[in-house]
């Protein structure tokens, strides 16, 4: 009888073309279509890829990119902040109401419209963690809460310069240029002051979530609470830090929204609260993550950015923005976690 021991081994073989293309495609699944639609919108209509445009989208969607990352946080300790949209709308009237009405200035509005959305955070974190309320329902109640609060101190008017108050006076104050400034103003000329914003607030979040231990310790909290208990982790911490966060970050893009129109518009937030969701679900299937992550929730933001702006530079019925929008998302994520299991 022979031996098998002389036979030379073979090497095990790696991935067929298949899988490898099923990989790439859902790693890079959001880059391809982001590229695809891009490329669509810019055949249709040159206009789009020019330099002014490029800008508009990003300034567009900085507000969404800030929400969504305050949103990422919260479901990366396991939870879902629903409220981000209705802090942004309050923020909006509250720097409105403290400027126009109390005749603040930039100095003292932003520290209380920050320390609002920082409370309101604080507020979801109790009804969390303490009462135990479903994090849905507790932001969901206090997403209504906030949409009705707005409306009672100027009876459901949008705020300006000479508001007629309550008692038949003129509001006194006016907006602060330098408040103004957020949301309008430019660096080096053509850089809007809130992409800047954006750029740094995910750059913080980022180098926060992915490489400190309170990113590790938050991801755990939302992957298994009880083990990241047992291993010594102040749960209930970490989600009173994500909420407070993204209370506070809802605030940011509230003082943003104000500097840009000037005004305490009551449906300011109207679409904020979806746009910011869908852009921290698109992150999911930014480089096939497949988890919360602020970088994917930026790209995201800049993915609806793009499709909106793209669909109205073609004319396309608004009503029908929301079918693409969602349309776009299920494909994204279908391809993310749908080509995943080619290899299995």
């Amino acid at each position: 009888m022979r031996s098998d021991s002389n036979t030379t081994p073979v090497p095990p073989t790696g991935p067929g073309l298949a899988g490898r293309l099923a990989d790439f495609v859902r790693t890079g699944a959001v880059f391809i279509l982001l590229a695809t639609l891009m490329i669509g919108f810019a055949a249709a209509q040159p206009a789009f890829i020019g330099i002014n445009n490029l800008m508009s989208i990003l300034q567009a969607v900085a507000v969404v990119a800030i929400l969504g990352t305050g949103v990422t946080l919260s479901m990366a300790v396991g939870g879902f902040d629903l409220s981000v949209g209705a802090v942004a709308a309050s923020s909006v009237m509250a720097a409105s109401y403290a400027m126009i009405v109390w005749q603040f200035g930039v100095f003292a509005t932003v520290p209380l419209v920050l320390a609002f959305g920082a409370t309101v955070g604080l507020v979801n974190a109790f009804l969390v963690v303490r009462l135990r309320i479903p994090d849905m329902l507790a932001t969901l109640s206090m997403m209504f809460l906030l949409t009705g609060l707005q409306l009672i101190p100027t009876a459901g008017r949008s705020i300006s310069t000479g508001l007629i108050l309550a008692d038949g006076s003129t509001a006194p104050g006016k907006y602060d240029p330098l408040f103004l400034a957020i949301g309008r103003a430019g660096i080096a000329g053509f850089i809007p002051v809130p992409v800047v914003l954006t750029l740094l607030v995910a750059v913080v979040l980022y180098l926060l979530t992915e490489h400190t231990r309170i990113g590790r310790l938050l991801f755990a909290t939302g992957g298994n609470e009880l083990a990241a208990r047992l291993a010594g982790a102040s749960t209930a911490r970490l989600k009173v830090i994500a909420y407070v966060v993204s209370g506070t970050l809802a605030s940011v893009g509230g003082i943003v929204v104000a500097g840009r129109v000037g005004r305490g518009d009551v449906s300011s937030g109207s679409s904020l609260m979806m746009d910011s969701v869908a852009a921290a679900l698109i992150g999911f299937a930014v480089l096939g993550l497949r988890r919360p992550n602020v970088f994917g929730t930026v790209v995201g933001a800049v993915f609806v950015g793009v499709l909106l702006n793209g669909l109205t530079m073609l004319n396309a019925p608004y009503y029908t923005q929301d079918f693409v929008k969602g349309a776009v998302l299920v494909g994204a994520l279908a391809m993310t976690y749908g080509l995943g299991r080619t290899r299995h």
